[in-house]
């Protein structure tokens, strides 16, 4: 009986949710025209405290959205933050989004980032994808201990990446996943996130890593300086941004034996720099929506 209850209980919390969600959302959209007709339509939360913004929600089903709601998401001249889902799909009907439809095509996705960076030419450590019984026993005829293995797809803030030193470390990495992507071992305590937002970088910082380990991610200790940035890794990181056709990026750059390389791109990027650097990132995106560089 208490099980129940509590079940009954839980369930009614969630409705209620839901419920007050949709009303928030139904009130902002009743008084959208006598306020601020240039309010701009997201789907994604990440938005959701942007006064300029009237965020929908994600909606697995497109009929689940009020003939209201629908009509919004046609008739705007572009939607702000997506998803993966519906970018595709406005991308099919020739609709703009921001990000855009390549930043979404590549979220994640080590694989296609790497391919891109090889056909731009674009400066990154050596890097190779195995796939399958006959290409893995082969990857020490490419690579020397110690390098590194990441999870190809899906893994983001420091997870699913791990140094290879030996035989058995790489058993083990095999051992968990499908594909095998290797890439070469940079030696360095640090590395630099430059954030790139539309056609401009909008803060660029030091990542650190802590002394037992190799990552520098903020998300698994590293810590972060605000010292200055060199131009030169500056020049790279939105040349990269721009050639790839990503206006929404964190981009990871290291220095080895003064040369710069582009470590990866990471679409879901963190805060915590702009946080440490006093900039109010809410701030930052209604200032650039407001002035169309979104």
């Amino acid at each position: 009986m208490i099980i129940c209850g509590i079940a009954s209980l839980c369930l009614f919390v969630i409705k209620l949710i839901e419920y007050l969600q949709l009303s928030t959302i139904n009130y902002q959209l009743s008084i959208l025209p006598m306020t601020d007709s240039k309010k701009v339509i997201a789907i994604e939360a990440r938005l959701r405290n942007c006064r300029n913004v009237i965020t929908l929600g994600v909606r697995p089903n497109f009929s689940d959205y009020s003939s209201q709601e629908a009509d919004l998401i046609r008739s705007a001249k572009k939607i702000y933050y997506p998803t993966t889902f519906y970018a595709d799909l406005f991308d099919a009907m020739g609709k703009s989004t921001f990000p855009s439809y390549h930043t979404y095509k590549c979220v994640q996705d080590k694989i296609k980032q790497t391919a891109l960076f090889d056909l731009l030419e674009i400066s990154h450590p050596k890097t190779r994808v195995f796939y399958g019984k006959r290409q893995k026993p082969t990857i020490t005829e490419y690579f020397k201990f110690p390098f590194i293995g990441k999870v190809a797809r899906g893994s983001a803030m420091g997870r699913g990446v791990y140094l290879i030193k030996n035989k058995d470390d790489l058993f083990a990495y095999l051992n968990i996943v499908t594909p095998a992507y290797i890439q070469e071992y940079i030696p360095s305590d640090r590395d630099i996130r430059v954030v790139v937002i539309g056609n401009r970088i909008v803060h660029a910082y030091w990542r650190i890593a802590p002394p037992s380990d190799f990552r520098s991610n903020v998300s698994v200790g590293g810590s972060i300086s605000l010292d200055p940035v060199p131009e030169e890794a500056l020049d790279l990181a939105l040349h990269t941004a721009q050639s790839c056709k990503w206006n929404d990026v964190g981009i990871d750059i290291c220095m080895y034996k003064d040369k710069y390389y582009v470590l990866e791109a990471n679409m879901k990027y963190g805060k915590e720099g702009f946080r440490r650097a006093g900039i109010d990132y809410i701030k930052l995106m209604e200032d650039m929506i407001e002035n169309e560089e979104l």
